[in-house]
Parts: structure tokens; sequence; C-alpha cells
């Protein structure tokens, strides 16, 4: 290791369909960051070359990079699941890319993997064995902790969910951001998400259908998750997930449910933090090793 490598301090990089944030990671200290918006398209070697540029004070500074990305990660290499929320080439050779980069060892997972990961070892999910992590943004992802041990490679993969089987289309195309603008705009209302909820905030009938019909859907989806892995929790986060009023309007669809069959959902403590945190604590992890990680230091 060079003189003036931090050993415990990670270069982390979260890599989301609408921005890239790099930071210097410390356990869940972040110490500088940057960010910008995510490319349209193009090499994704090009945007973290474009990052780096911005930061040059960090080389020799880390000991490891880890990125969290959109997407599917397996073996290292880099697939989108929905081109709608970030188009890349498929089979990107990603770790070997953010190492030859960066100079140092390379870890990536999912972005909402990671920030699962962050939330239970950091945040909102300690003290479960079993959690399960659900961002509602752009797109909808997530990440499963089951007895203790991050579930990888499709694991999570919560907005690929089909919304009818009729026609394949994923639940958050019917739920997420991206829908809520686009139903705005069906109806005349040319803005994004955080419009459809600041007008919904000042009365606007539209925007408040348009809210609840994603509470809805996401209520139906919180409750399969909670039939099919029976988390302790399900933590929920990204922007639209932390809204004002988004969380209580989901749980207020349970009502009718039997107590035993109702998820209990709760805020993400770490916010934004969440992914880089997560995929920060796993590259220090011995080869990732996220189990033993949580057992070493929670024992």
């Amino acid at each position: 290791m060079s003189e003036g490598v931090s050993t415990d301090t990670v270069l982390a990089i979260d890599i989301g369909g609408t921005k890239i944030l790099g930071a210097l990671v410390s356990g869940a200290a972040i110490k500088e960051a940057v960010d910008m918006p995510t490319p349209a398209s193009g090499d994704p070697r090009a945007w973290i070359a474009d990052l780096l540029t911005r930061a040059p004070g960090w080389r020799g500074r880390f000991s490891r990079v880890g990125a969290a990305v959109t997407g599917i990660v397996e073996n290292g290499r880099w697939s989108a699941l929905n081109p709608k929320t970030l188009s890349i080439p498929p089979d990107y050779p990603l770790t070997a890319m953010l190492a030859e980069l960066a100079g140092v060892s390379a870890i990536a997972l999912n972005d909402a993997q990671a920030a699962a990961w962050g939330e239970f070892d950091l945040g909102a999910g300690q003290g479960t064995r079993n959690c399960v992590f659900l961002t509602i943004s752009t797109g909808i992802g997530g990440g499963v902790v089951a007895e203790g041990q991050l579930l990888k490679g499709m694991a999570g993969h919560f907005g690929q969910f089909l919304s009818d089987i009729a026609d394949n289309t994923p639940i958050e195309n019917r739920a997420a951001g991206r829908w809520m603008a686009e139903a705005a705009r069906s109806q005349g209302h040319a803005t994004d998400a955080r419009g459809v909820f600041k007008a919904a905030s000042e009365g606007e009938g539209w925007a408040d259908s348009i809210i609840a019909l994603s509470a809805h859907r996401i209520a139906t989806l919180c409750a399969n998750i909670q039939l099919g892995l029976a988390p302790e929790k399900i933590i929920i986060g990204g922007s639209i997930g932390l809204a004002p009023g988004f969380i209580a309007r989901i749980a207020a669809l349970f009502s009718d449910l039997p107590s035993r069959q109702r998820p209990t959902l709760v805020a993400a403590q770490l916010g934004g933090r969440a992914g880089i945190v997560g995929i920060a604590r796993i590259a220090l992890s011995s080869e990732g090793n996220t189990t033993n990680q949580r057992e070493n230091n929670h024992a």
C-alpha cells in the first residue's frame, strides 16, 4: 500500500438513471463528493474518467473502489434491466474498467442492493436479520438481506415485477418517477415527478390522483414482498419513496390485511448516501463477504 493511502477509505461511485455520484467514504462518513448528470448514452468508461478528472486530488487516498449501479451485475459485468432507466452496452466489464482507471481493486453491485446493505448495517435495518430495501425514484429497485446475508445477482429487482401479465410491463413503468411525469404530460401538464408532488400539495386533483395510483401499486408490491419474503422491515428510500406523506399513503392501504400479512414500513435513514456507504462497506469486507462483515462489526 502506498504511503498516504487510507486503508479504510473507499472511492465509492453510485451510477443512477439521472446522476453519477463519486465520494471518498470511510464508515458512514462521506469525506468528499462530486457529482455529474448521467449521460443518456455512450461508454461508461468515459463517464468514470470524467468523474475522476473532477476530483484529481483523490488519487492515492483510497484503497479500493466500489460501484453501485442501476441494473444487474454478475461476475463483474454490468447489464441493463430497463433501458428506459439507463441504457448501457450489454455485459459491460465494469469492475475491470474501474480497477484499470482507479488503479486499485474494484467491486460492483446493483445500487439498490448496495443501499440495502448500507441500511442494514448502519441505517434503518439495524437490529434485524431479515429486511428488504425498496427504493422508489426514477425507477424502482430493491435489495434483500436474508439471515444477515445480502442476496446478489437478480435478487431484489422488484421494479421488474410485472404490473400485468398480459403486457409484460415492469411495475416501475407504472408507478415510479418517470411514469409520474408521463402521466402528467398525458393530462396536459408538462412537469416531472417533483412537479407532480408540488401540484398535489397545492390541491391539484390531477396530481393527487397520480400519486394515489402510484401508492396503490407500490402497496400491492409491498404486500407481495411481505408474503414472499416475510421481512421484519421494508425500508423505503428514494426521492419519491421519501416524499412527504408517501409512505403513509402506502401504509394506509394495508388496513384490510390480516395483521400478520401487513408489512412494517420504515423510512430509510441514510437517504442518498445509502448506496455509496453500502458499497464502501462491502468493498472493505474480505472478498465482499458481507455476512462476516456484519457479524464482526456487531457481534
